[in-house]
């Protein structure tokens, strides 16, 4: 049976266009499938992406080597993709990590401090005094100690990563197709792609990269194992002046003790609309999306109002003063692989792989899940041996 390339990426979010970046350097015969952002996400029946947002944390320290290893390759490569796209993503004003004082019940703080040992990371360790004098705009409880990365940690912006990871791959011959996947089938010894437009493309091999959206029913001939949850992100506009008097405040990770109070917060950010927006994320419990259907639907919202007001509190509490001019709410959705790992492997055809797994902290490290799953697809294996996983793909019984 012909084919029309030699590779497919099915999945336009930050993980499929780096995979198809990096393959496209590689080889020729690359394509990459996947719609642009809708222009209203209320009445768009489509598929959604999680990277329609300017903001995400990035940071090198992780307790978890290869996650570490994941994030320090992706963020060493930042550079090169703005310098060689011409699109500047990367906001590098650092990341504080703020949890109980070490020494007690609760060991974060320690295991983030030994993590930044083990890499080598420059690390402030900073106590209640030592919290407040450096960043007067925060209040924390009193007890508590933080983790400020200075350098190499700061904010990414996903919308534009996505943009430059496309244009360059591009750049190096791959196909861009603008569409929707429906299901991908191994017949005749190739890959056969089917879309929502009704076309039908074959390649050699193809790679679903789609996140929640992996589990959709009628995509793969058995659907991924993977937990799908819905998130609610609260924005608190601020005035430019009030972001210029913040233009000092760092990418913000907080640690309660019994984890229901536990945030990320990003600061003022310049969104497309042209105004400045302090993010808060942090669900206190788990909301299940099990369907294709569920995920499209959930997008469609603002999110729920019970964690806007739980949101809204804890931001109150950290940032006192600060006086925002309005509050709104979006949603978004995180996948969490059954090893804890992203899931860059092949489905019982040797010509159709998966990409997906996000785990609530893969933006950072796209780029190089991205070049992982591009060896994946290549030479027919990751050859890296710098990972302790196998980072194996899993699938329902």
């Amino acid at each position: 049976m012909a084919t029309n390339f030699k590779f497919i990426i099915i999945g336009r979010g930050m993980m499929g266009a780096a995979a198809a970046r990096h393959l496209a350097k590689q080889t020729d015969g690359v394509a990459v499938i996947g719609p642009d952002e809708p222009e209203n996400r209320q009445t768009h029946q489509g598929v959604f992406g999680s990277h329609y947002d300017e903001g995400r944390i990035t940071r090198t320290i992780d307790p978890n080597d290869d996650w570490a290893l994941l994030a320090n390759r992706s963020i060493a490569r930042y550079a090169e993709i703005e310098r060689d796209s011409g699109i500047r993503f990367y906001s590098p004003v650092g990341c504080l990590v703020v949890g109980p004082k070490r020494g007690g019940t609760d060991g974060y703080i320690a295991n983030v401090e030994a993590a930044a040992d083990r890499l080598g990371v420059d690390i402030e360790l900073l106590g209640d005094a030592g919290l407040k004098a450096q960043f007067p705009f925060f209040a924390f409880a009193g007890g508590s100690e933080g983790v400020y990365e200075r350098t190499g940690a700061g904010h990414i912006s996903p919308r534009r990563l996505v943009k430059a990871q496309s244009l360059l791959a591009e750049k190096a011959g791959a196909t861009v197709i603008k569409d929707v996947v429906t299901s991908v089938r191994e017949e005749g010894g190739v890959a056969v792609v089917t879309t929502a437009e009704g076309r039908t493309y074959r390649a050699e091999k193809a790679m679903i990269a789609t996140g929640g959206f992996s589990i959709a029913q009628n995509l793969l001939a058995t659907p991924v194992e993977m937990k799908v949850f819905g998130r609610t992100i609260t924005f608190f506009e601020v005035s430019e002046a009030d972001a210029m008097a913040l233009a000092t405040m760092p990418s913000l990770i907080t640690k309660d003790p019994e984890d229901e109070d536990s945030i990320y917060l990003l600061p003022p950010i310049r969104y497309p609309d042209g105004k400045f927006y302090v993010k808060i994320g942090g669900d206190p419990d788990d909301m299940a999306m099990g369907s294709d259907a569920e995920l499209r639907s959930w997008f469609r919202t603002d999110g729920r109002q019970p964690v806007r007001e739980h949101l809204e509190r804890i931001m109150g509490d950290i940032v006192p003063d600060l006086k925002p001019l309005s509050i709104s709410t979006s949603s978004c959705v995180t996948s969490f692989a059954p090893s804890g790992y992203p899931m860059i492997g092949y489905t019982s055809s040797p010509h159709i792989a998966v990409m997906t797994g996000c785990n609530g902290t893969s933006a950072k490290s796209s780029d190089e899940i991205g070049r992982l799953g591009a060896e994946l697809l290549f030479e027919g294996r990751i050859k890296d041996d710098g990972y302790h996983t196998d980072f194996s793909a899993h699938f329902r019984s």
